[in-house]
């Protein structure tokens, strides 16, 4: 499925309820249900924009947990590529490894790119938010990485109030 979108949730829905493999331990989307959830999808740990991502969500964490949510990441990274990141960053975030793309197939965030004047097939930088019922209630594609947690809080914010 290239670059599909057809299939991907949408507003409204929950998240895919399966076992995902996380810095923290195997666990169960689901398990989120009660709880905010913000998932960002991004292409490689330890790249320039990958980097400051993760560090944008890592600085504004307690403002997330404070309203509510939790901010998880994901990429096709293993666990060990995460957790150096992790460590290398100092992210108190925790990093889901789908090296399979069962998220990233779910979420439609996969695409065909051009790197270096060579295509590829990669992923699309997008963030998922969900509420405490577990439906997805905001949804960013193609996001550029300057200004975007901060939007992402605002959203949170006025989904807390």
């Amino acid at each position: 499925m290239i670059d599909d979108r057809s299939a991907a949730l949408v507003l409204g829905q929950g998240p895919l309820d399966v076992n995902v493999q996380t810095t923290l331990g195997e666990a169960r989307l689901s398990a989120y249900l009660g709880k905010g959830l913000v998932l960002y999808f991004y292409p490689k740990d330890d790249t320039p924009g990958c980097t400051v991502e993760g560090q944008d969500f890592t600085r504004l964490h307690a403002d997330f947990l404070a309203a509510g949510y939790q901010v998880v990441g994901v990429s096709r990274d293993s666990l060990r590529a995460h957790q150096r990141f992790i460590e290398k960053y100092s992210y108190t975030i925790a990093l889901i490894s789908d090296p399979e793309e069962v998220l990233c197939s779910a979420f439609g965030v996969m695409k065909d790119k051009t790197m270096y004047g060579k295509p590829v097939r990669g992923v699309d930088r997008s963030t998922f938010v969900f509420n405490r019922q577990g439906q997805m209630v905001a949804a960013w594609r193609s996001v550029k990485v300057p200004g975007h947690a901060e939007e992402v809080l605002a959203k949170v914010h006025t989904l807390s109030a």
